[in-house]
C-alpha cells in the first residue's frame, strides 16, 4: 500500500501554509470510477470519496476538463453535480493543534507555538472525516486514555479507522500491534500516511476490509467509532477472540441502550460513559 498525495504547497522560510490546499473542488459522480482511471485525473487530483454506488472527486482546483474526459473515458458515469468549499469549511473550522485527553493532535503544517504536554499525535486529515474534532471522536479518545491507565493493552482493533487517529493514539499508548479497518480506499491512504507521519508503521497495519470480516482476529479491546447497525450486528454474531474492552461510539441515545444490553449479553459492563449534549454517546464497557 502506498501513500496518498496531499498536494502541499511549498514554502519557504516564514509562514507555513494554512493547510494543505486552500479550496476543494468536489465532483459528484453517479457510478463508481474505477481505479485504474483515477491516475488520469492530473496532479490536482486529491481522492475518490466512494459512498454507495457514488463517487465524489476531489480536487484541488477547478476539474471540469478532467472530468469531462474520465466521462467518456468510463461509460456509465454520470456528473450530478459540482461544489467549491474552502478547506476550512469542508473541516468546519481551522485546524489548530488543541489537547484532547492526554493527547495533542497537530497537524504537520503547524508549528507548537509552545511546548504543549501531552503525547503528540501528527494528524493530517486530508479530505477525509477525522480531524478529531468531532464529539465522537474525542471521547473516544478520552476513552482511550482512562482505560490505559487502569489496564495496558497489547492488540488493538481499530473498526473504520478513517483518517487513523484513534488507532494512533491506542499505538502511542503503549499497543504493541493496532489493525486498522477501512473499507473506503481515501480513508484508507489517509490513515497509511499518517501511520507514516508518526513513525508508527512497526505498530500499526492498515488494511481494507469490513469491520464484520476482522471479528475473526485476536485483540485485547475493540475501537469500534462506526455507524449503529453495524456495531449492533457484530455485536448479534460474535466477539473477538480474547477481546476484555471494547470503545463504542457513533451513537445515539436509544441506541446506546440496546448496544448496552447487547454487551451485558455477552458478559461486558459499562466502566464508563460519556456522552456530548445528550446527542452523541460512547461507552468504555469490560469482560465481567
Amino acid at each position: 500500500m502506498g501513500s496518498t498525495r496531499h498536494g502541499k504547497r511549498d514554502w519557504k522560510g516564514g509562514d507555513r501554509p494554512k493547510g494543505p490546499y486552500g479550496d476543494l473542488y468536489v465532483y459528484l459522480i453517479n457510478g463508481l470510477v474505477a481505479a485504474k482511471n483515477e491516475a488520469g485525473l492530473g496532479e490536482t487530483f486529491l481522492g475518490n470519496w466512494v459512498e454507495e454506488e457514488n463517487s465524489f472527486l476531489f480536487f484541488s482546483t477547478p476539474a471540469e476538463e478532467k472530468v469531462g474526459q474520465l466521462l467518456g473515458t468510463q461509460p456509465g458515469l454520470e456528473l450530478i453535480e459540482d461544489y467549491h468549499f474552502s478547506y476550512e469549511e469542508w473541516q468546519g473550522g481551522s485546524l489548530k493543534p488543541f489537547k484532547i485527553a492526554d493527547f495533542v493532535i497537530v497537524p504537520p503544517w503547524e508549528r507548537l507555538k509552545d511546548n504543549k504536554e501531552g503525547i503528540h499525535i501528527v494528524l493530517d486529515p486530508g479530505v477525509v472525516f477525522g480531524n478529531g474534532l468531532h464529539p465522537t471522536t474525542r471521547d473516544c479518545l478520552k476513552a482511550l486514555s482512562f482505560t490505559a491507565r487502569q489496564k495496558s493493552f497489547k492488540r488493538v482493533l481499530d473498526l473504520g479507522t478513517g483518517t487513523g487517529v484513534l488507532g494512533l493514539a491506542a499505538a502511542l499508548l503503549g499497543a504493541e500491534r493496532v489493525l486498522a479497518v477501512d473499507l473506503n480506499p481515501l480513508c484508507l491512504r489517509t490513515a497509511i500516511e499518517n501511520v507514516r507521519l508518526n513513525n508508527l508503521c512497526e505498530a500499526i497495519e492498515v488494511i481494507e476490509g469490513r469491520a464484520d470480516d476482522s471479528f475473526n482476529e485476536v485483540a485485547d479491546l475493540v475501537i469500534a467509532n462506526i455507524h449503529f447497525e453495524v456495531i449492533r450486528n457484530l455485536l448479534e454474531r460474535r466477539v473477538p477472540r480474547k477481546t476484555d474492552r471494547f470503545i463504542i461510539s457513533g451513537l445515539m441515545r436509544s441506541q446506546a441502550q440496546e448496544i448496552k444490553s447487547q454487551l451485558a449479553k455477552r458478559s461486558f459492563h459499562v466502566i464508563r460513559e460519556w456522552d456530548h449534549e445528550m446527542t452523541w454517546y460512547t461507552i468504555l464497557a469490560a469482560k465481567s
